[in-house]
């Protein structure tokens, strides 16, 4: 078992509990699925910010699109990330 999945195992027990409850989960795949999750949302700031500038200007959107919708995003993260502005962010993208 990996480092990640034995520390939500003990620090989330109760939601492990909660999705072999109500879900066909068993007890090490829910461990599994909290630890990805807890690792998606624990990404920093300014990796998040350069991954979804990427995949936002793979789809072909502008800097006029992303960098507005990437500052709507960063208030949902798990840990609030500290309100950005537009400049602040081309920063964290072109340095």
């Amino acid at each position: 078992m990996s480092c990640a999945v034995s520390n939500a195992w003990h620090q989330h027990e109760d939601l492990i509990a909660h999705l072999t409850r109500t879900s066909p989960l068993g007890r090490g795949e829910a461990a599994r699925v909290v630890a990805d999750v807890l690792a998606f949302f624990s990404e920093p700031v300014e990796e998040f910010v350069r991954r979804r500038h990427t995949e936002l200007k793979a789809r072909g959107l502008t800097n006029e699109e992303i960098f507005p919708r990437i500052a709507g995003e960063l208030p949902q993260r798990r840990v609030a990330a500290p309100k950005l502005s537009v400049r602040q962010l081309r920063r964290i993208v072109y340095g």
